[in-house]
């Protein structure tokens, strides 16, 4: 298990992606499926760049949990830690490209999603000691078991080494936002990454502003905070200093998975031991690319194409 350089807990699913642009779903003629689901695609991205990881999930007993464990496994992403719901389906997640920058999604989770229901025996325990990064999400704490599960991971955790915050908020996942902010808030506390965009750090610490959520992540333990600010470019402080990296220039086809492709570059940053604002050029130009393609597992980038983008 020591072998696994990066190990990601949560959303897996299977992504329908339209093959008509610009209609809505009512007037889609045909789907395409793609891996999907946040902690999945990380661990895809991270892949792809070279990077040993692992998803820790659960899946349903049906065609769709068999071809997630073919998927990842094509990937080179380790399926060993993605177990199965006897009594629940795999979710099924349909994207709506009307407008292509910020597509709408369509989940399918009920009564509940599989990865939700994650409990402490299904929990490999020393790869969570052991692993040199760990990643975790805002969605994993919306619901119980999963939230509780969670939440013993990181205090075992305790923040050693690289123990990342995707703060992945997800309105459709949770009763309101105050509850949000509670359970997000209180891993914050538990973490030394946290990465997010506008509306997620607002989430998690109660403002927008990206200085002053910087400022309030730092002052509560996080060493490394990432906030994405759109065509703004990207914030990253530490303790000691502070860069705003400007965004890469592309012509969007689906901003679905951008987010995903931004956190496995994030992987391999950290993991790399690069200075923070390398980590944060390298991680915007990968989402850049994700937004410049149809799909998220199947569109993450190379080494190569990043540092393409960024010669540019």
């Amino acid at each position: 298990m020591t072998d696994v350089e990066a190990l990601t807990i949560g959303r897996v699913g299977v992504d329908l992606y339209p093959q008509q642009s610009g209609v809505g779903l009512a007037d889609v003629e045909s789907f395409a499926k793609s891996l999907g689901g946040t902690a999945t695609n990380v661990a895809v991205a991270a892949a792809r760049l070279g990077r040993r990881s692992a998803v820790l999930t659960k899946v349903g007993p049906d065609g769709f949990g068999d071809y997630v464990r073919t998927a990842l496994a094509d990937f080179g992403v380790d399926a060993q830690f993605v177990t199965t719901a006897p009594d629940l389906l795999t979710p099924v997640v349909f994207c709506e490209l009307n407008p292509p920058a910020d597509p709408p999604l369509l989940f399918y989770r009920a009564p509940i999603a599989p990865d939700l229901t994650l409990t402490e025996d299904e929990v490999p325990w020393d790869l969570v000691d052991a692993v040199p990064l760990l990643w975790v999400t805002g969605t994993g704490v919306s619901a119980e078991p999963g939230r509780a599960t969670q939440r013993t991971i990181l205090e075992r955790r305790a923040r050693r080494g690289h123990t990342v915050l995707d703060l992945d908020y997800r309105p459709m996942f949770w009763p309101d936002v105050e509850t949000a902010r509670a359970e997000i808030g209180w891993m914050v506390d538990h973490v030394n990454v946290v990465v997010g965009n506008r509306t997620e750090v607002q989430v998690a610490v109660g403002t927008a502003d990206p200085d002053e959520a910087a400022d309030r992540l730092l002052a509560r333990g996080v060493r490394l905070a990432v906030i994405k600010r759109g065509a703004e470019g990207v914030l990253v402080a530490t303790e000691y200093e502070r860069w705003t990296v400007p965004p890469c220039r592309v012509d969007v086809v689906c901003g679905l998975g951008a987010g995903d492709g931004f956190g496995g570059a994030l992987i391999h940053g950290l993991l790399s031991d690069w200075e923070p604002h390398r980590i944060a050029t390298y991680a915007n130009a990968a989402g850049a690319l994700v937004a410049s393609r149809l799909a998220c597992a199947d569109a993450m980038p190379t080494d190569a194409e990043i540092e393409e983008l960024l010669c540019r």
